[in-house]
């Protein structure tokens, strides 16, 4: 076995399925921020002004939930809590201070990216059904006031735990060096993947060797 063979962990459908999302999500942000509060509606400049930032928004919505709907195809399997996700979210202090002992091994995602997921994906869901009721040119008319009041704000509240969730994301890919450069060219080293996803690299090399991680494994 070589071991100084890359693994690929993400490959190019993949990368272009979370780059194509990555980016919709920031254009319906900056789009949706610009509609949210006067404050902000300079950010409409971005998009022609305020009427095609409007007529843009959801249908850049839309977009985002579809693209997103295909990552979930692709990964929802990979995204089940475990016996030892539960334990390495007991142990996730020592996951932060990058200590080792007694953290399980875990597969192709830890406890806290399967939950990003999962909030990602009833995020995404709320917004879709919200956006419906609230979208005046096709369907707002098809509900009352109260419904559209409500919407509007379950909208802004699942708006803002997405956002919250993204930048969570985002950091922690920066803090984990090498998740970055996985989902721009795929690929990931054997000691990376051994030390952050172990079942997962078990899997796709066949070295069943276990790794010291100085404690039960769950």
């Amino acid at each position: 076995m070589n071991d100084n063979k890359p693994i690929l962990r993400y490959n190019a459908n993949e990368r272009t399925n979370h780059w194509i999302v990555a980016i919709l999500f920031f254009m319906a942000g900056l789009s949706g921020l610009a509609l949210f509060h006067p404050a902000l509606f300079w950010l409409s400049n971005l998009f022609g002004g305020g009427p095609w930032t409007r007529i843009l928004h959801p249908f850049l919505g839309v977009a985002m939930f579809v693209f997103f709907l295909g990552l979930v195809v692709r990964f929802w399997r990979a995204n089940f809590i475990t016996a030892n996700d539960r334990l390495w979210l007991r142990r996730v202090d020592r996951v932060m201070r990058n200590q080792e002992e007694g953290v399980p091994p875990i597969g192709k995602y830890n406890a806290g990216q399967k939950l990003l997921f999962w909030t990602l994906l009833a995020c995404m869901l709320i917004l879709l059904v919200s956006g419906v009721v609230i979208w005046r040119a096709y369907f707002s008319a098809f509900f009352g006031i109260g419904a559209i009041r409500l919407a509007t704000l379950m909208h802004a509240l699942a708006a803002f735990v997405l956002v919250l969730s993204i930048i969570v994301h985002i950091y922690a890919g920066i803090w984990i060096k090498g998740s970055i450069g996985a989902m721009l060219h795929g690929w990931v080293s054997r000691a990376w993947a051994r030390k952050h996803h172990e079942l997962w690299y078990r899997d796709v090399t066949g070295d069943k060797t276990p790794h010291n991680h100085g404690g039960k494994k769950g």
